[in-house]
């Protein structure tokens, strides 16, 4: 069986239900998924590149890829620490004991910053693996001539 001509379809659930497992792993830190986005670059470009396209439509539909993998976890990321993000609403919060490592000097800053950490730049940074897997991907498969 080539895993390269998977349908679709079958291959979003198969990612949503890995990408699933690894913010259990990870324990709603999305190193693991952030790890998965090279894997997943270059899942998108050998699939990609199975089927005559120019470059420009591969790049599109690489980042497109890219963008769909991150946005599942940045829903993920929001369902697990959105409702957490409410004790700024709380002035008797202890923040100081919530269990998140304190980089900032303040234990408020400190939660705000761990929060927009893994709501906001986990996924992004999730994108950027996708997106430089994928480029390295495809500038080795055109240095081989495959393209």
């Amino acid at each position: 069986m080539n895993i390269f001509k998977i349908n679709v379809k079958l291959t979003f659930i198969i990612y949503f239900l890995l990408d699933t497992l690894l913010v259990g792993i990870g324990m709603g830190v999305p190193i693991f998924n952030i790890l998965l986005g090279f894997l997943v670059g270059w899942y998108v470009i050998k699939r990609i590149t199975l089927s005559k396209r120019d470059l420009k439509e591969i790049i599109t539909i690489s980042l497109k890829y890219g963008i769909y993998s991150s946005l599942v976890t940045f829903i993920w990321m929001l369902i697990i620490w959105g409702p957490i993000s409410t004790m700024l609403l709380n002035p008797y919060a202890d923040y100081a004991n919530f269990g998140i490592p304190m980089i900032l000097y303040d234990p408020k800053i400190s939660f705000i910053g761990w929060i927009i950490l893994m709501v906001f730049i986990s996924p992004f940074l999730q994108l950027l693996t996708t997106v430089f897997a994928s480029q390295i991907t495809l500038w080795r498969l055109i240095r081989k001539n495959k393209i």
